[in-house]
């Protein structure tokens, strides 16, 4: 007898996750500091964060590549990392609106920022929250190379459990 193992305790892993992520996100004190050096490392911590994420997507991708019958795993684990890097990067875009508000035009609160990075994940791009600056717009760059690697590799994961034999 051929039993599919159960993948509720991953999802619900997941589901935690991406919860404590939306917590963590709300709650990082990103105020603007008159320290120029603090808030330059607060600016440096933020871009390692989204660094960080990348580095795990990738490590994700790489991961399905090489054993492609754990989808569902797999699944759970990128759901996990598009929202660790949706907050990242909307975490990013905030700390830099706060330091140098003529970077971006129109995102002033933590809800405009994750607005921001979810209509630029999913290439909506309304343009009422938009890059400026020089900064803003390497960073946004930066934010739809992940994006188009997320979409991608979640694309790749539903086609194959889509086509896998039962």
């Amino acid at each position: 007898m051929n039993q599919k193992p159960d993948h509720s305790k991953e999802r619900r892993r997941a589901w935690l996750a991406c919860v404590l992520l939306a917590v963590i996100y709300f709650v990082v004190p990103v105020e603007i500091d008159t320290n120029t050096a603090r808030m330059g490392v607060r600016v440096l911590v933020s871009l390692l964060t989204v660094g960080a994420v990348a580095w795990l997507v990738t490590g994700l991708v790489r991961r399905q590549l090489a054993a492609p019958t754990r989808e569902v795993r797999s699944l759970a684990h990128l759901a996990v990392a598009l929202v660790a890097g949706l907050l990242a990067f909307a975490l990013a875009d905030y700390v830099i609106a706060r330091a140098a508000p003529a970077q971006f035009v129109d995102l002033e609160t933590r809800i405009d920022a994750l607005y921001f990075a979810l209509t630029t994940l999913t290439t909506v791009g309304y343009g009422d929250v938009h890059a400026q600056g020089q900064l803003a717009r390497v960073l946004v760059s930066v934010q739809l190379a992940f994006s188009i690697g997320v979409i991608a590799t979640g694309a790749s994961l539903l086609l194959r459990q889509l086509t896998a034999r039962p």
